[in-house]
């Protein structure tokens, strides 16, 4: 089947954005409806100076059934990047996440069932809610053991996907992939949070003792998995998304001193926060064997990004308040 009618939900975010830019940029026939609810990870400037018959923005939230149930009548696929997803925030203000995460995502599996249960989805989760794990990688078949409230809205929503596949039938799939990092990542996260902290000269916070392993993937390689299980993902499977690019969170802000010119003295140990995982690590053998691989290393795609920021200030400035720039933020009341 191709996939003419595109809803995409959340896509003025990080990376729904980056999606929706590569599939537009492609120059098919596919058609793309974005809806969003404009919240705090959301940013119009993401999409901005995208003029494109085939592009439509509709502002509004996934969990408003008689919205979400008439969009759906329309479209081909369903790929739902929309969620909080801050984990900070979800430690100091958890019950946005059930709402968002959870509500949302049982409102979108109730309009596909009722008014177009032959139409794709793809729902796009995380690597967290497998928890943390000290050696090995985790495979797509491994027990989940969600540490934050974030993880744990976000396990519940997979749950839902695939108990709906199962006793509906509907045609959806799950991916759970590795950090992300790239254009138009909201400042809060570690590495725009680095990049604009020592262009405004100041220090970058580590969390502890800064020995936390992500395993980190450029934004367009994430995006071109999310294709390749649209079109060739089996129907209530999973596919975890992985680049093989493990490092510590000291180890990625020494990267970014090391392009910016900067040296160590820039860092600055603050409290943990609670529950704070210690390494995730993915096994994407599964996705792999459909034919996607990473292109881009993370030496590449670092240099990407800083440049992609430092030329992009007034992008990031809006947005880099004292909150969101904050060296703990899961210690603020949001």
């Amino acid at each position: 089947m191709i996939f003419m009618r595109l809803l995409v939900c959340g896509g003025m975010g990080f990376i729904g954005s980056n999606y929706i830019r590569q599939v537009l940029e492609k120059g098919d026939s596919s058609r793309v409806t974005n809806l969003d609810a404009l919240k705090y990870g959301s940013n119009p400037a993401n999409l901005a100076g995208i003029e494109d018959e085939r592009y439509a923005f509709i502002e509004g939230d996934i969990s408003d059934y008689s919205l979400v149930s008439e969009l759906i009548k329309e479209a081909d696929a369903v790929i739902n990047f929309a969620a909080e997803t801050h984990v900070d925030r979800s430690i100091s203000a958890p019950e946005a996440f059930l709402q968002s995460n959870v509500v949302g995502v049982f409102t979108i599996l109730e309009a596909l069932r009722k008014e177009n249960p032959e139409a794709r989805m793809i729902q796009i989760s995380t690597d967290e809610v497998y928890g943390d794990i000290s050696e090995g990688s985790f495979r797509e078949t491994d027990a989940i053991r969600p540490s934050s409230p974030y993880s744990a809205s976000k396990a519940a929503a997979d749950a839902f996907v695939l108990g709906y596949a199962r006793t509906y039938g509907l045609d959806a799939s799950i991916t759970r992939c590795t950090n992300n990092y790239g254009p138009y990542q909201f400042p809060e996260k570690l590495i725009p949070k680095a990049i604009i902290r020592l262009a405004k000269s100041l220090k970058v916070p580590i969390y502890g003792s800064g020995t936390n392993v992500r395993d980190w993937i450029y934004v367009s390689d994430h995006c071109r998995a999310v294709e390749v299980v649209l079109k060739k993902g089996e129907p209530g499977e999973v596919y975890n998304v992985s680049a093989d690019e493990e490092k510590t969170n000291r180890e990625v802000a020494g990267e970014i001193l090391e392009i910016m010119g900067k040296d160590e003295s820039r860092l600055e140990q603050v409290e943990d926060r609670p529950g704070h995982d210690l390494r995730y690590s993915l096994d994407s053998s599964k996705i792999r064997g459909l034919g996607w691989k990473p292109e881009k290393s993370f030496e590449e795609g670092l240099r990407d990004t800083v440049g992609w920021y430092l030329k992009n200030e007034e992008w990031w400035r809006p947005l880099a308040d004292e909150r969101t720039l904050h060296p703990a933020p899961w210690k603020l009341a949001w």
